[in-house]
């Protein structure tokens, strides 16, 4: 296969005929700004006409999101609060090119108890909000709650109820997501995780409550959109996305302001052993592994 492409990129070889890589620069672009950002990234490391010809500026500023430059200044808030003030003078001067690479890779912010980066394949924001962001019913209390590290979260920790008669857990957000349809997950486990002899282990002794009622989950949005739904907590040790509900963004110029819940207030009985690690929202679609529905 090696020896086919370089055929066909041509210009690179000693000896092989007129290939892509003797076409104009001009061309190439235009052929390369109708891909997927991976697949200019492939051809971008097939000789120096193409690297050249993917750089071109109106490339990657057609795949950066309308909004680029709010989510652009979301990141260097977070990097000044972080303290990386050279790395903020430094971005004034991206190209566009880089200004995508830098939406792709996590950005935190809110203290870095959030993060956002760009999904590459539709060009939606991606963002997870930790526990530590969201207000819990009792979380000060340690009779009710614990925060535990624990390296099976991108936060670093997750919030781990004990015991408790009214379960509430709610959150809120304040973006500008790009245009398009999102989906809201909180990521649940049942089971305290822990490590054994280097190997992953879950305590399950303190897990009781969650076969009696089930959780119920809600979403809204300021402009109207409801959502609800509920599930039965089950599958000890296996980390879950819970999936609340669809909002639909229409703007990317506007904020979009969302709130979430995770309810359970039936005192009828006592719930525990419940990991709360964090709230997930992307592109409709894109998640396919370990989702629940009602």
């Amino acid at each position: 296969m090696g020896a086919g492409l370089s055929s066909v990129v041509g210009s690179e070889g000693a000896g092989v005929g007129p290939g892509l890589g003797d076409l104009p620069e001009g061309c190439i672009a235009e052929v390369l700004r109708r891909l997927d950002p991976p697949d200019i990234c492939r051809l971008m490391r097939l000789n120096k006409t193409f690297l050249d010809a993917g750089s071109s500026e109106f490339i990657w500023e057609e795949k950066l999101p309308s909004n680029y430059v709010y989510l652009v200044e979301k990141v260097l808030e977070g990097e000044e609060k972080a303290g990386s003030g050279e790395t903020v003078k430094k971005l004034g001067g991206f190209l566009k090119k880089e200004v995508y690479a830098l939406l792709c890779r996590r950005n935190s912010f809110d203290g870095g108890n959030k993060e956002f980066w760009l999904e590459k394949s539709s060009g939606g924001i991606c963002m997870r909000i930790s526990s530590k962001a969201l207000s819990i019913t009792g979380i000060d209390d340690r009779r009710y709650w614990n925060y535990i590290p624990t390296k099976e979260s991108s936060f670093g920790v997750v919030a781990y109820l004990l015991q408790i008669w009214w379960l509430e857990v709610r959150g809120e957000i304040e973006f500008a997501f790009p245009e398009g349809t999102y989906s809201l997950y909180f990521r649940l486990h049942l089971g305290k995780p822990s490590r054994r002899r280097g190997r992953r282990n879950c305590i399950t002794d303190n897990i009781h409550g969650w076969d009696l009622k089930p959780v119920r989950f809600q979403l809204s949005t300021l402009d109207g959109q409801q959502m609800q739904s509920k599930a039965y907590l089950a599958e000890p040790g296996v980390w879950s996305y819970h999936h609340v509900g669809d909002f639909v963004v229409k703007s990317s110029d506007e904020v979009t302001h969302v709130r979430f819940s995770l309810l359970q207030i039936d005192c009828t009985h006592i719930k525990g052993g419940l990991c709360v690690d964090s709230v997930l929202i992307e592109p409709k679609g894109l998640r396919q592994d370990n989702i629940y529905c009602a």
